[in-house]
């Protein structure tokens, strides 16, 4: 590999506000997805509801560190969009992310990136 690892960024929208809005099922995704993308937890996800500055900017927030870095969702219910990013120092398996992501969310519409970081990091 010519990077350091792959960044997959998602952006979801028209999503299921009740699921935007679902600390548990935010809780979930992040203790689960891990080990069925190859990748290993090391931490237990850290979940909390929020409320932005303006008032309809709530929803849930979470992250979750793995030995090959991170995972983090962020949802805003009344807009129906959720964020999410998966980095890792090695390859995983995107294409399931990216399915397991949009059907617990149920978004009827995304845009999915996944970025080469670190080009021409020394990993030796």
């Amino acid at each position: 590999m010519s990077h350091f690892g792959p960044h997959l960024i998602m952006d979801l929208r028209e999503c299921n506000s009740d699921k935007l809005n679902s600390k548990e099922l935010v809780y979930n995704i992040l203790l689960n997805l891990p080990e069925k993308i190859g990748m290993t937890r090391i931490s237990e996800p850290d979940v909390f509801h929020y409320s932005g500055k303006v008032p309809e900017d709530h929803g849930v927030t979470g992250v979750v560190v793995l030995a090959e870095s991170h995972c983090s969702i962020h949802t805003f219910a009344d807009k129906g969009y959720c964020f999410v990013d998966i980095f890792s120092c090695k390859e995983f398996d995107t294409k399931t992310a990216l399915n397991e992501i949009v059907e617990a969310f149920e978004s009827q519409s995304f845009d999915v990136q996944v970025l080469k970081r670190g080009i021409g990091f020394p990993k030796k």
